[in-house]
């Protein structure tokens, strides 16, 4: 009976590390295109796709400029609002990424 408390131990945190090991990390990076527009580009460090992540635009203060999601090239393009604004890479609990607008070059 203890051996197999112990094999079902065993298997269980097999199962458990396997889960840890195929998790992956958002990236997301934005940058300036010369022309008033901002192109981010995003994926996953497993090199998984992003297309369809939701991408928000938002003033300083919380209120939303600007919705919409990445494309199937990863890409999401956005005109520069005036003011302080931040983009969130929202690909769901644990994979968020923030990034200010005075950090987009």
């Amino acid at each position: 009976m203890k051996r197999r408390v112990i094999f079902a131990l065993g298997m269980a945190l097999c199962l458990a590390w396997t889960v840890v090991a195929y998790a992956h990390t958002p990236i997301c990076a934005c940058y300036l295109n010369g022309d008033g527009t901002v192109t981010c580009e995003g994926g996953f460090s497993d090199g998984s796709s992003a297309a369809g992540v939701k991408m928000t635009v938002r003033t300083s203060d919380g209120a939303v400029i600007q919705e919409g999601k990445m494309d199937d090239l990863g890409e999401f393009i956005f005109d520069v609002p005036e003011g302080d604004y931040e983009v969130e890479f929202n690909a769901g609990p644990g994979h968020e990424v923030l990034i200010k607008g005075e950090e987009i070059q």
